[in-house]
């Protein structure tokens, strides 16, 4: 699911780092939002809201909703849409609220 050929854009070699969702180790490119990673790996839905448990996937991409918060190394509410993969970062899917680790 990952753009590699563009017949405008060039896409240089970048750093594949990995990383786990959830548990599930996956991969990604250094410096990518956490949230592309996961596109990339097509895990679409990110979280589900808090009242209703709808699945809630990537909507703003500029970190001003809550849709893709989630918790990462520990740390709950981070917006994964603009937040840099960084090798072996922990990133879980966040229920509710989310609470400190």
């Amino acid at each position: 699911m990952r753009i590699t050929d563009h017949p405008i854009l060039q896409f240089t070699n970048k750093e594949m780092v990995g990383f786990t969702f959830n548990g599930q180790p996956l991969t990604g490119v250094a410096g990518e939002p956490i949230a592309a990673a996961l596109h990339a790996a097509e895990i679409k839905v990110l979280r589900h809201s808090q009242h209703h448990h709808r699945p809630r996937g990537l909507f703003c991409a500029i970190g001003n909703c809550s849709s893709c918060l989630m918790t990462v190394d520990g740390v709950p509410n981070v917006r994964v849409c603009v937040e840099p993969l960084r090798a072996n970062m922990a990133v879980q899917t966040q229920a509710g609220k989310g609470r400190i680790v």
